[in-house]
């Protein structure tokens, strides 16, 4: 009886951590300061939306995949706040997860038999903005083939120190994606085999999905017609 209520102690526990930030404030459709916003949604205001922790039963399926995930990371003796936090938000459950702990988890979710989220179908990067803490979010979708489930598990860090690890060795289809959420973002993936750009120069400056990097750009040629960068069109809003 012991060991059960200690299980499950576990499995409550990341509801009780305050969580990471996962949204923020928007104006216009682009965020744009200081420029012409030509989209025409110039004028949009949209509070900051941040789903909350969820709080047990999540519903359905999602309660037998956190019950099985908590108690394999009790079992390994892994910390209780390993999972920050568990969020269900139009449809789907998150579970947000320390970096030093994110190779575990997935091994975990990988090949725990009552799991089995044997496909990393995407690596994806996220940037709330500066006024965010713990703005960047790197976001690994798992799929289990076994059980047609879907679940996605996120990481939270802070721009000054974007290291998480990489999952490469857990997930090699992950690999040209880290590249990507490396190139747009500057999450730094380390122990991937080969962190370089990849839609983006060699010697590019910067991370151009990052909500602070200027939206310059160049001009363009169409039939005749030279329009200009984003930053120098006249603004109709």
């Amino acid at each position: 009886m012991a060991d059960n209520e200690s299980k499950q102690s576990w499995a409550v526990e990341p509801a009780r951590h305050s969580g990471p930030v996962a949204g923020r404030a928007r104006q216009g459709m682009f965020g744009v300061r200081g420029s012409g916003d030509t989209s025409g949604f110039g004028g949009l205001r949209l509070p900051a939306y941040v789903p909350s922790a969820a709080e047990r039963p999540y519903g359905g399926w999602f309660d037998e995949v956190a019950d099985a995930l908590f108690d394999a990371l009790g079992a390994q003796g892994l910390p209780a706040d390993t999972v920050q936090q568990v969020t269900v938000d139009r449809g789907e459950i998150t579970f947000y997860v320390r970096r030093e702990h994110l190779l575990e988890v997935c091994r975990t979710l990988r090949d725990d038999p009552a799991l089995r989220f044997e496909l990393c179908s995407s690596v994806s990067g996220v940037d709330y903005g500066p006024e965010v803490p713990q703005r960047l979010h790197s976001v690994c979708h798992l799929t289990s083939m076994t059980y047609r489930r879907r679940i996605r598990v996120e990481v939270a860090v802070d721009v000054e120190d974007p290291h998480v690890p990489s999952v490469v060795e857990v997930y090699p289809t992950a690999d040209f994606q880290e590249r990507e959420a490396w190139d747009m973002f500057g999450i730094v993936y380390d122990g991937h085999p080969a962190l370089t750009r990849i839609l983006m120069p060699d010697d590019w400056d910067g991370h151009p999905q990052r909500k602070d990097y200027p939206l310059g750009g160049i001009p363009v040629e169409y039939k005749g017609a030279e329009i200009p960068p984003p930053d120098q069109r006249r603004s109709y809003s």
